[in-house]
């Protein structure tokens, strides 16, 4: 399990690629949005389907894991390179970043009441899971709206702080209508599944906004988070008993048979950490002009890595760091294929934030990466 905060945010502008020098730009596009409308279907059922049906917590786990990193790498395509990107210097202090929120969190639960920490804790995720639920069911609202409701930005000052602004479009305000009182549902209720509903929102958006830039960056982030994941499950109780103590969306809970043990679980983290290196795979294909070559390896590692650690931890009956065997499964199978065509060079030097595409206008645009 991981603990991370994601900076959301939603940028009217940005939809996926039109035009790319070697795909037909409409059979691409159309395909793309075709496999993601599938696969938020698939996922949508999945999420669903313990309500009625018996389902098997462990197959559940590995479905809704991968669809989720499926639908979050699809919608990180855009038609322009991602604005801010993860630096060299970011990526090695994550996994320290991480280590103190976490250690913090567990002496929190120690010597201050649970309840109280837990009732912070809703307040805040109830304003990130509207933010979150909002900007997830904003491309599917947004078709029926009028233009301009899409378009025009609304600029809004905070009182006796001028300097401080907020900008959104009508849009995002009906989009919010719904996820607010999801929102209000999950603070009142704490069900699974309003708990699984935020919990996948977050992982979406997470890996559709966040960017490593370049693989480089991405293999040292997995290096860091592969042994800050060891060490926090395996030498320490503190994540095991955070995670017990955390009453908010950053697990997904999967009914179970058990009286004992009620709820199978699975971090965000766990789910976004790989998932936006599984991103990067997808995005690095369509900037070639080969859609899903590199993706499928990367993804194939990611569902290997995750059967994997739910066959450990029926084995040995004990909690698992995910990581540990998903981290090494995505790089592999990555690695080994990279090799296999002879592409080492290219992908090494792959670097989203000076990719230059280009937009509906004609215009190339580029980005700078955040130091």
């Amino acid at each position: 399990m991981m603990i991370i905060a994601i900076g959301l945010c939603d940028n009217g502008s940005r939809r996926y690629i039109e035009k790319s020098k070697n795909l037909a730009p409409k059979a691409t596009v159309f395909k793309m949005k075709n496999r993601e409308r599938a696969a938020n279907i698939a996922l949508a059922g999945l999420t669903l389907a313990p309500l009625v049906l018996k389902v098997d917590p462990n197959l559940n786990v590995i479905l809704t894991a991968c669809l989720a990193v499926y639908v979050g790498c699809y919608r990180s395509i855009k038609s322009t390179p991602p604005s801010e990107t993860m630096s060299n210097e970011h990526a090695m202090r994550f996994p320290l970043v991480g280590s103190v929120m976490l250690l913090s969190l567990f002496l929190l639960f120690k010597f201050v009441s649970k309840d109280l920490v837990n009732a912070v804790l809703t307040c805040y995720f109830f304003v990130l899971g509207i933010v979150a639920l909002s900007a997830t069911l904003l491309p599917a609202i947004r078709r029926f709206l009028p233009k301009q409701w899409n378009e025009d930005l609304i600029i809004w000052r905070f009182p006796y702080f001028r300097s401080l602004e907020v900008e959104f479009t009508r849009s995002q305000i009906i989009a919010a209508i719904p996820g607010t009182f999801f929102c209000a549902w999950y603070a009142s209720q704490k069900h699974w599944l309003a708990n699984n509903i935020l919990g996948l929102a977050f992982c979406i958006q997470g890996i559709e906004m966040l960017s490593l830039g370049s693989f480089k960056t991405g293999a040292i982030l997995l290096g860091g988070l592969f042994v800050y994941d060891i060490f926090w499950v395996f030498f320490t109780p503190v994540m095991v008993s955070v995670a017990k103590s955390f009453d908010a969306p950053i697990k997904l809970l999967f009914p179970t048979a058990d009286s004992a043990r009620p709820f199978s679980m699975l971090g965000l983290g766990d789910i976004v950490i790989p998932g936006i290196f599984v991103a990067l795979a997808l995005r690095f294909d369509v900037s070639r002009g080969k859609e899903s070559q590199y993706f499928n390896s990367a993804f194939l590692g990611y569902t290997f890595g995750l059967v994997l650690t739910i066959i450990v931890m029926n084995w040995f009956q004990a909690a698992q760091p995910a990581l540990l065997y998903i981290v090494p499964a995505v790089v592999g199978f990555l690695a080994a294929h990279c090799i296999w065509n002879g592409d080492v060079k290219q992908l090494l030097e792959f670097d989203e934030s000076k990719t230059a595409t280009i937009s509906e206008d004609g215009d190339s645009t580029s980005s700078k990466k955040v130091e």
